[in-house]
């Protein structure tokens, strides 16, 4: 299996997830020049979605402060302006290999985190069918299955659904974003009985996608709802 990896890198060689060059390294996923520029969300963080603080005495980031979430508690992996270029090639220029890297990093970097939560299952955020077909995957799953590899709980992607077809929401006001994610999403499957879960996302901004998605899990019983998300924005 080794031989064949190392065959497998030699036609096919890695390229970095942070400048897309391909690495100095047989088989590494990020350059030595690039290691650096990864900045990892590290404490303080807010205590509700885990954005990173500047203040050791705040408690939660100023989104935090003035609206409620219908979820428990999120977390998050890299700082989004550090790894925006990573993940808009992982998004919509194919480069799904990213993936690999992505989950492996969660894993080691959030293995405590996921043991206090104890999921039973990750639900990564659905996508419109319109946009997997045109884009041939949803970026969100292909972290969840990576994840799931290295830590053994599984993927659920026949418990709901997205059956509206939203706008981009990046440069949209929360209550754009609100607006635009209203009767976005339903449940398709319930008949798996899940306590716990856990979205997982490629960005959190706002928090609107988890919150719109926690509403109707509450509906159908489930309340214990946490995210997960690759990348995150900075909190005031």
């Amino acid at each position: 299996m080794v031989v064949g990896n190392r065959i497998l890198d030699l036609i096919f060689p890695k390229r970095c997830v942070v400048c897309d060059e391909i690495t100095e390294q047989m088989g590494e996923s990020v350059c030595g020049k690039c290691r650096k520029k990864i900045i990892y969300i590290k404490e303080p963080v807010c205590m509700k979605c885990g954005k990173q603080l500047k203040r050791e005495e705040q408690e939660y980031c100023r989104d935090c402060e003035k609206r409620r979430h219908s979820y428990i508690r999120g977390t998050a992996l890299y700082d989004y302006g550090s790894m925006a270029d990573s993940i808009f090639r992982f998004k919509y220029a194919g480069r799904m290999e990213y993936a690999s890297f992505y989950g492996r990093d969660l894993y080691e970097k959030k293995t405590k985190w996921l043991s206090m939560v104890r999921p039973d299952a990750f639900l990564p955020v659905p996508v419109h069918p319109s946009r997997k077909r045109k884009r041939g995957y949803n970026q969100a799953e292909l972290i969840a299955r990576e994840l799931s590899e290295h830590s053994g709980i599984p993927v659920n992607t026949t418990l709901m659904e997205r059956v509206r077809k939203t706008q981009p929401l990046k440069n949209q006001t929360h209550g754009e974003r609100q607006n635009n994610l209203k009767r976005a999403f339903k449940i398709r499957r319930n008949d798996v009985k899940l306590n716990t879960i856990v979205i997982i996302d490629d960005i959190y901004t706002t928090g609107s996608t988890v919150d719109s998605m926690a509403q109707v899990l509450r509906e159908v019983g489930i309340t214990e709802i946490y995210f997960m998300a690759l990348t995150i924005g900075r909190g005031i």
